[in-house]
């Protein structure tokens, strides 16, 4: 039986599962060379992620993004994981073009932070990623065809007979 896809987990990664879910939305569906390209943008400062859901109190970004940030921890972290799951693919003998079909980030367990500090807790995120072997396909808008225009007639106009 051959594998088409490749997974890696992180599981209870040290970041912020709202970053996690942004760069999740922003990766998924590209190439795992295209993604890297991306990650490797952010962690240097030069491409901002988008923040669709969490950005009350967001600045805005220059380009096409309305509110986006630079959150670089969680980029070497999500990085870490396209490079295992790219080694993963190898071993399995996929293709060198993968898609990054599935990038899920789900809450993690919060344990009580280390030391005589209190009432402060750790941030976990659990990362899925799975790949599989293909081409990106560009979705093309079709533009939708104009109906025939049907000219309404006017009703005729009633002509108010006086009674005499």
């Amino acid at each position: 039986m051959v594998k088409e896809t490749a997974t890696a987990y992180g599981r209870g990664l040290p970041i912020s599962t709202k970053q996690g879910v942004e760069i999740c939305n922003f990766i998924r569906g590209r190439t795992v060379a295209e993604s890297k390209k991306l990650l490797e943008g952010v962690i240097a400062g030069r491409t901002a992620v988008p923040f669709k859901r969490f950005n009350k109190d967001m600045g805005h970004r220059k380009g096409k993004i309305a509110s986006g940030r630079f959150p670089k921890k969680a980029s070497e972290h999500i990085l870490n994981l396209i490079k295992s799951v790219e080694s993963n693919a190898k071993s399995l003998g996929l293709n060198a073009s993968l898609i990054i079909e599935e990038l899920i980030a789900n809450k993690g367990s919060r344990n009580w932070h280390y030391g005589r500090i209190r009432r402060i807790k750790n941030k976990r995120t659990h990362v899925k990623i799975t790949v599989k072997e293909g081409k990106v396909e560009k979705k093309t808008q079709e533009k939708p065809k104009k109906k025939p225009e049907v000219k309404k007639e006017k009703p005729k106009e009633k002509k108010n007979e006086e009674k005499k």
